[in-house]
């Protein structure tokens, strides 16, 4: 399947790294609102064709839109590919309304087209590991379950952090998808939340590259604490956080069973070891790997979804699953905002 990349940034040599080895899903040509970074990237990977966005979307050679583009632009750029009749596969998150990814997923299911959301990680080693490991039994029946992402922001290492504190940034939307998305993976879907929300610090200061010392107003909260109630009875803790900038020693994830704890590792990577420690034990042991895979294989999601396309079943980073995660991620800062628990509407439709 033929894949147009539209979105040249930072995020995409992983993406183009990945996809040039597969026999599923080939990116065949590039696109950025920048030229030169097209440009840059195309030569960088081989690739042969550099357009427009517009041409790009227009091409008539290309079966599937990978959208790349900050998260402000994942909406239209996600409604145009579909206006075009290609497939679409997008970063995380989804959209940044509800309405707009409702709005999506129903122009793909009016059009036949497949919409896929990254993350693809809980795809990896790491996340399949932990899954068996639940549902073989290792720790029982899964009661309770706590994240954490904690850490100072983007600003001390991304040269153009802005969008990070726009609305649709911060925190929760830009790692919470990798924790939640392996939460949903590991637990099933979930049927309320309630949390708290806040912005500690209003301004930011650029601390690398060409904009340092440039500083940033911040419109989006830089500071969740959420209690997920899952539809199988567990009840989970999730923190994500850029106001730890003294970081963090607390565990990524960890599912508390009636047999046992696992140790679920960072759901930002594929790999990494899923440690078990069972009832009445003070040794954590090492659970095999369920297979053997690196640790930034971006595009497996995207590689996975072409081969569904063609083999006519459904895909797993699937644009349901980045739907549900999306209204999670809401919920939170609403329930925040209104002092109430919040029920998930898209619960069911990941039963």
């Amino acid at each position: 399947m033929k894949i147009g990349m539209i979105g040249c940034g930072n995020i995409s040599p992983a993406y183009l790294t990945y996809l040039g080895q597969s026999e599923f899903a080939r990116i065949t040509a590039v696109a950025d609102l920048l030229p030169e970074k097209a440009r840059e990237r195309a030569e960088q990977f081989a690739i042969e064709n550099v357009y427009t966005v517009e041409e790009l979307l227009g091409r008539q050679d290309i079966d599937m839109v990978l959208n790349l583009t900050v998260p402000s632009s994942h909406a239209a750029v996600n409604m145009a590919a579909l206006a075009h009749g290609k497939h679409v596969y997008v970063e995380k998150p989804l959209a940044i309304s509800l309405e707009d990814a409702r709005s999506m997923l129903e122009q793909a299911a009016a059009k036949n087209l497949r919409v896929g959301c990254a993350p693809d990680t809980f795809l990896g080693a790491g996340i399949e590991t932990s899954r068996k490991a639940i549902a073989d039994g290792l720790i029982g029946r899964p009661v309770a379950a706590t994240a954490f992402m904690m850490g100072g922001g983007p600003e001390s290492w991304h040269p153009n952090p802005e969008f990070f504190y726009a609305e649709g940034g911060g925190p929760m939307f830009d790692m919470g998808p990798y924790y939640l998305t392996a939460f949903v993976e590991l637990l099933g879907p979930i049927a309320r939340i309630s949390g708290s929300a806040g912005n500690p610090v209003p301004e930011r200061t650029v601390k690398t590259g060409p904009n340092a010392g440039k500083t940033i107003p911040v419109h989006t909260p830089t500071h969740y604490s959420a209690t997920l109630d899952f539809t199988g009875g567990a009840i989970g803790t999730l923190v994500t956080s850029f106001d730890v900038p003294g970081g963090s020693v607390l565990p990524r994830i960890e599912i508390y069973g009636t047999e046992g704890t696992l140790l679920v590792p960072d759901p930002n990577y594929f790999n990494g070891d899923v440690k078990v420690r069972r009832s009445g034990s003070d040794v954590w042991e090492t659970v095999p790997p369920a297979f053997e895979c690196g640790e930034n294989e971006r595009g497996r999601g995207i590689e996975d979804m072409a081969r569904a396309i063609l083999e006519g079943r459904q895909h797993r980073a699937s644009g349901k699953l980045g739907y549900h995660v999306l209204e999670a991620m809401h919920a939170v800062a609403r329930s925040s905002r209104e002092g109430r628990h919040i029920l998930l509407e898209s619960a069911d439709s990941l039963k």
